[in-house]
């Protein structure tokens, strides 16, 4: 049996061009009035549009690029969203950057470029919207976290902290709106069949993620996402086996866990020495 979505109206989601920003639109382009698709690829998302108008005629789709780790363009943005799709019902903080690589070895660039998107884009978004949400009595954010988030993880500091701060802004965030007819879901994923891995320049997974079996794809992701969103969850961890998972992760000491990935840094910091040592050879 089909399951009944409400009404969502008008929808802004972030990092719509792919994965599970592009699955979610789908999911929601059932549910909705008006979808907002954002990224910095027009054409992904222009063909993105096509699918969703084929699939709902009825549905408003309005594609906009945009560079989230660039205030200014986000500014821009938020203005261009005004003017063509009004206020905004649902804002999906899905847009994020990740990159693989011990933090002495990292760029400076890269890694700004990472935490202005994950961080400084998610913020500024949620700080323009949420005041009409609230005026309104009426609204949601869901922001799509990570279950690194909420774990000890070596080889990608700038993520891994960009993920505890979308911990800690979500759920201070959702106390701050209770009563307010607001809604503040985080969703943290595990693996998800995506690009994002290969972007990010970890082709087999980050270092310290759960093992490939709690591997699922972005439109399951999506779906039990929405699912949360609906039920008014505080936090969803999709995917059975990586939900069990991550709700036993506080009964591993702290102690223990930091050592876990220490001992997966000292052995990657090895493997990359060894692997220079033969470059220069």
């Amino acid at each position: 049996m089909a399951i009944q979505r409400r009404n969502h109206g008008t929808v802004l989601i972030t990092g719509a061009s792919a994965g599970i920003g592009h699955e979610l639109a789908l999911e929601f382009g059932a549910c909705a009035e008006t979808l907002v698709l954002v990224a910095r690829r027009l054409g992904r998302l222009e063909k993105l549009r096509a699918e969703l108008l084929e699939r709902h005629p009825g549905l408003k789709v309005v594609a906009l690029a945009a560079d989230l780790s660039d205030e200014h363009e986000i500014e821009g943005l938020l203005a261009k969203v005004s003017e063509q799709a009004g206020v905004v019902d649902v804002l999906v903080n899905n847009a994020g950057l990740g990159d693989s690589v011990l933090f002495d070895r990292s760029d400076w660039t890269r890694t700004r470029q990472v935490l202005r998107t994950n961080i400084l884009a998610v913020a500024q978004l949620t700080s323009a919207l949420v005041p009409g949400m609230v005026k309104r009595g009426r609204g949601g954010v869901l922001n799509i976290g990570s279950g690194a988030g909420l774990a000890v993880m070596p080889n990608a500091v700038a993520y891994v902290g960009s993920k505890h701060f979308v911990a800690g802004f979500s759920e201070a965030l959702r106390a701050d709106l209770a009563g307010t007819g607001v809604t503040v879901t985080q969703v943290c994923p595990g693996p998800v069949d995506s690009e994002f891995d290969r972007v990010a320049g970890s082709v087999g997974g980050m270092a310290g993620a759960p093992p490939q079996f709690f591997r699922i794809s972005a439109a399951q992701c999506a779906r039990e996402t929405l699912t949360g969103f609906e039920r008014r969850d505080a936090l969803v961890f999709p995917g059975r086996a990586y939900r069990f998972a991550m709700r036993a992760l506080p009964l591993i000491p702290m102690w223990l866990r930091r050592k876990q990935a220490a001992n997966t840094a000292t052995r990657l910091r090895a493997a990359q020495m060894r692997n220079s040592g033969k470059e220069r050879t």
